[in-house]
């Protein structure tokens, strides 16, 4: 399979995501979840994703569509790059092992389903705020928070790149 190939095996169904995850549990293997936009892929962020995924076996990423991130109303012209675009360039990192496109403001129900053994945000969020606490938790999961790389963020770099 070419690299191209495996880029694009990488976005798959949440049911794809189900069917992976419920095969590693199997064989005892942790599997690692967390979220974001990731409008413009900067150092802070390949940095986070790559220590969550140090803490499993396989790192699934719920991606926000591009209806998702305008509900967060991050800003008017966000995301800066459509959804499509966002997940090939995540797809590229090898840290990552497959993206999940999510609809709704939060992964909530993305993780209700899938169920992973760890999730994972940056510790700018207190633990039990984390979207997905409670339910991971009520499966013997455990919830992560990362240290943020500082001085690289979207929105400042967007601020940059208008100056």
């Amino acid at each position: 399979m070419s690299f191209h190939q495996q880029l694009k095996h990488k976005i798959i169904s949440k049911d794809e995501a189900l069917k992976k995850t419920e095969a590693l549990k199997k064989e005892n293997k942790r599997m690692v979840f967390t979220n974001g936009c990731f409008d413009i892929l900067h150092p802070g962020h390949v940095d986070y994703l790559s220590q969550a995924r140090d803490l499993g076996d396989f790192m699934v990423l719920g991606l926000n569509t591009d209806h998702s991130v305008r509900l967060l109303n991050k800003a008017p012209n966000r995301p800066i790059n459509n959804e499509l675009t966002r997940a090939t360039v995540l797809a590229g990192l090898a840290c990552i092992d497959a993206i999940v496109f999510f609809d709704e403001a939060t992964p909530l129900e993305l993780i209700s389903y899938l169920k992973p053994n760890v999730l994972v945000k940056g510790n700018d969020y207190k633990v039990e705020q984390i979207v997905g606490y409670e339910v991971v938790k009520a499966n013997g999961g455990e919830i992560i928070t990362i240290p943020l790389l500082e001085g690289f963020s979207t929105t400042a770099l967007i601020k940059k790149i208008l100056a």
